[in-house]
C-alpha cells in the first residue's frame, strides 16, 4: 500500500494497539532462538502464510500461540521498541498501548517481567523518538472475573505505570457485565476505563449498552455496531465517549472495513478515530489504516485531519500534550492546503 505524503506527515495518536499484536515474524524467530522455544515454522514467510483468519477466534489462536516466545523483560522491551521504531517513521506522537498480563502470568511469566520490560521501552521511546505513551492493562474476558480481580490487585504497586484498564479477547458468552465488579474496583483505584465491543458479534448492541450504562466506560474499542441504536449514538455524544476503530483488522474478522460506518459516525458527531489493533497479524500499522480509510472512503485531507483530532481529544494524554499535538495537526493541514 502506498502511503500518501499527507498521511505520512500527519501527527498521529494511537489508542487501539495491542503490543503483543506487534510481534513481527522476524522478531518471533529471534526470540524463539534466544529462549529455546520451538515454533512450528521454518521461515518468516511460513509464519505470514499462517495468518489466514476467518473470524476473531481463529485470530486469537495465532495471537496467543505467538506469545510463547515472550519470556523475559528484555523480550518485552524488544517487542515494544520494535513497534516504537516503526511508528516513529509514521509520525506517531503519542500511544496508549494495551497489554495482556493474564496471557503471560497464566503460562508462568511474572507480572513484573512483563511490565518492567514494557516500561523501560516507553522511557527509551520518549528519549529517542519523543513518543510519549501510556499502558492500558487489558483483562481477558474468556477467563473468570476472579482472575481479573486478582490481576488488578497485582497491578496496584505499578499504579503509576498504568493509566487505564480494558477488556479484550473472545467476547462470545463473555458480556461486559461479567466484569462489572472488577471495573468498579478499577475506577475506585483511579484507573480510566475502556472495553472492546467487537464488530458484528452476537449481542453487540446490548454489549455496547452495558459498557455505557452499567460499566460507565470512558472509551469504547471498536463499537461501530452502535449505529444500529441511535439512542446509544446520542448517549456517547452526550457523555463524550470516544470510539477506536481499526479498519484493516475489521476486514479480517468481519465482512468489511466498516469505513462507511466510520464516515457515518463522524458525520453524526461521534468522536471516532482510526488505529491499527494487531498490525503484525493484520498487515497494517496506523498509517496504513489511515490510508485505507482515505482510499476506500474517498476522503480528503480535512477529513483525515479530523480523525486525527478525534484521537487526540479522546486520548488520556495530559491537556498540555493534547494542545501540542492538536497544534501540530493544524499546522500540517495548513501546510498542505498552501501547497495544493
Amino acid at each position: 500500500m502506498e502511503i500518501s505524503p499527507f498521511v505520512r506527515d500527519l501527527p498521529k495518536v494511537e489508542l487501539h494497539l495491542h503490543i503483543e499484536g506487534t510481534l513481527e515474524p522476524d522478531l518471533k524467530f529471534k526470540l524463539a532462538e534466544r529462549n529455546g522455544v520451538e515454533i512450528p515454522y521454518k521461515t518468516e514467510q511460513e509464519v505470514k502464510d499462517s495468518y489466514q483468519f476467518t473470524d476473531l477466534a481463529s485470530f486469537l489462536d495465532a495471537y496467543y500461540e505467538g506469545m510463547r516466545v515472550l519470556l523475559t523483560p528484555q523480550d518485552f522491551y524488544d517487542l515494544a521498541m520494535a513497534y516504537f521504531e516503526r511508528v516513529a517513521a509514521q509520525n506517531v506522537r503519542y500511544v496508549e498501548m494495551f497489554f495482556d498480563p493474564q496471557a503471560h502470568t497464566a503460562r508462568g511469566v511474572p507480572f513484573h517481567t512483563v511490565i518492567s520490560g514494557l516500561h523501560r521501552a516507553q522511557l527509551e521511546a520518549d528519549r529517542r523518538f519523543g513518543i510519549k505513551s501510556g499502558l492500558i492493562m487489558c483483562f481477558l474476558r474468556d477467563f473468570q472475573a476472579e482472575f481479573a480481580m486478582a490481576t488488578l490487585l497485582e497491578a496496584l504497586p505499578y499504579r503509576d505505570w498504568i493509566i487505564g484498564v480494558g477488556l479484550d479477547s473472545d467476547e462470545t458468552g463473555n458480556p461486559p457485565e461479567k466484569f462489572a465488579e472488577v471495573f468498579a474496583r478499577a475506577r475506585a483505584e483511579g484507573f480510566l476505563l475502556t472495553m472492546h465491543c467487537d464488530v458484528d458479534i452476537k449481542n453487540s448492541v446490548n454489549h455496547i449498552r452495558q459498557v455505557i450504562e452499567t460499566i460507565g466506560v470512558d472509551r469504547i474499542d471498536h463499537g461501530t455496531n452502535i449505529v444500529e441504536a441511535p439512542e446509544l449514538v446520542a448517549e456517547v455524544k452526550k457523555r463524550g465517549i470516544g470510539l477506536t476503530s481499526c479498519p484493516i483488522s475489521n476486514t479480517w474478522v468481519s465482512d468489511s472495513s466498516k469505513v462507511e460506518l466510520i464516515k457515518q459516525l463522524v458525520t453524526d458527531g461521534v468522536e471516532i478515530s482510526v488505529h491499527s489493533d494487531d498490525p503484525a497479524y493484520f498487515g497494517g500499522y496506523i498509517a496504513e489504516n489511515y490510508q485505507r480509510v482515505a482510499d476506500e472512503g474517498e476522503l480528503d485531507n480535512a477529513f483525515l485531519a479530523n480523525l486525527a483530532r478525534n484521537a487526540v481529544r479522546s486520548s488520556w494524554a495530559t491537556p498540555m500534550l493534547k494542545q501540542e499535538i492538536l497544534a501540530e495537526i493544524d499546522a500540517t493541514e495548513k501546510r498542505y492546503q498552501q501547497e495544493a
